[in-house]
């Protein structure tokens, strides 16, 4: 039995969001009424995830709904932005309750985890695609023009793991269970650096989230704020999953792949030792310098200048 119109799906699926802070008006009307938090700056990101093109279109509902939601968290996390509110345009081929079902879940189940309120959204037929606004609010954003020559370059946790976990959860390598459950989670479920981004904001002179490829990503600070990094590879801490299921090809990966959501920062030299103090599980990567240039990442192997094949995922 399938719902039997948009005003149905957001009643029986989505209307039970729990209430939240600074929500004057909620789901159910043209627009949500939101109250910010005084003295603070909202920070606002949206993304979309197609079927078929970020996630297989077979995938378990419940855990698209928590993937979605934790990679827009994560544009959160690297600007130093606690969570607030989202929003969610939902297009379906058809309205499965079934599939509604598990989406739902997986979807409120994670906004409560992180802290953060379904206030609106959209519902229409087509093909599968997922949009989520996330809204949060900081009072030191970072962001990625603030970053100077001298700056050290951080990665906040092990990279590789989705990028390596990607054939496992499109069907493409058979493995044991246990294995393509460990796959499974390193791709629906990234953990997004919310706890991380609090303890660092005061230190972090530039910060991203690494989405598509720690080498691409970077980039965009170097742009941003016209320097050049250098990244010493054998450095990178390299997920125990991408070393299992990649071999010898999981540094690259960790260099190149997306899709695990760490964060990559940057930390004035003098600041340092208070970073090393956190104990934050961060690796020192490389340091900035002068853009002679254009400005753009120097990824290094075994001392040498090294150039891969590919920097980053590719949107087009």
């Amino acid at each position: 039995m399938a719902a039997t119109g948009e005003f149905d799906i957001i009643r029986e699926y989505f209307a039970a969001a729990p209430a939240a802070e600074g929500v004057v008006l909620g789901i159910g009307d043209d627009c949500a009424l939101l109250q910010p938090p005084a003295g603070a700056l909202l920070a606002t990101s949206v993304d979309t995830l197609v079927a078929g093109r970020h996630f297989p279109e077979q995938a378990d509902a419940a855990k698209v709904a928590s993937r979605a939601l934790r990679v827009n968290l994560s544009d959160l996390a690297a600007m130093g932005a606690e969570p607030l509110w989202f929003t969610l345009a939902l297009t379906l081929p058809s309205a499965d309750r079934k599939w509604l079902q598990g989406f739902s879940r997986g979807l409120l189940e994670t906004a409560r985890e992180y802290g953060i309120a379904l206030v609106g959204g959209d519902t229409t037929a087509g093909p599968l695609s997922i949009t989520i606004q996330v809204t949060g609010h900081t009072t030191k954003p970072l962001r990625r023009d603030g970053a100077r020559a001298g700056d050290s370059v951080y990665v906040s946790g092990p990279l590789g793991a989705a990028s390596a976990a990607l054939p496992l959860v499109l069907r493409k390598r058979k493995v044991d269970a246990e294995l393509q459950q460990a796959a499974e989670a390193a791709f629906y479920w990234p953990e997004p650096q919310l706890t991380l981004c609090r303890a660092i904001a005061p230190l972090a002179t530039a910060a991203i989230d690494i989405s598509d490829g720690l080498l691409a990503d970077l980039g965009h600070i170097c742009r941003a704020s016209g320097v050049c990094a250098e990244v010493d590879v054998d450095a990178l801490p390299v997920a125990a999953l991408a070393r299992e299921l990649a071999g010898e090809s999981a540094r690259e990966l960790a260099a190149t792949g997306g899709d695990d959501y760490q964060l990559c920062f940057c930390v004035a030299e003098a600041d340092v030792p208070a970073l090393e103090q956190l104990h934050s599980g961060a690796t020192c990567i490389g340091r900035l310098v002068d853009a002679a240039g254009e400005p753009q990442v120097m990824a290094y192997r075994r001392g040498r200048r090294w150039s891969p094949q590919q920097t980053g995922y590719q949107h087009f």
